[in-house]
């Protein structure tokens, strides 16, 4: 294989491993979102897919230099958030 072709696979790689983080960005979001609505409105919500997501995007991470980590999500974390909510 020449340099240049083993060069452009690997920026193809990388362009897709980004990709694919900045989607599991906009689905960690999502799922954020809807543990935050479900706290709002007094009902039962769990962390465990955000996390799950969360895990995935920092394994893409550690992959790529600049892609940041990011950190698990508790559920005292989106109690707090919501009483911040709250009390603006």
């Amino acid at each position: 294989m020449s340099v240049h072709k083993a060069i452009t696979q690997h920026v193809n790689n990388q362009n897709q491993l980004i990709k694919e983080f900045l989607l599991l960005d906009q689905e960690r979001e999502k799922r954020i979102e809807e543990a935050i609505h479900l706290c709002i409105s007094g009902q039962e919500f769990s962390t465990y897919l955000i996390n799950e997501v969360t895990e995935k995007m920092n394994e893409i991470s550690k992959k790529i230099e600049n892609l940041p980590s990011r950190k698990l999500v508790t559920p005292q974390m989106v109690e707090d958030y919501v009483k911040k909510l709250k009390s603006e």
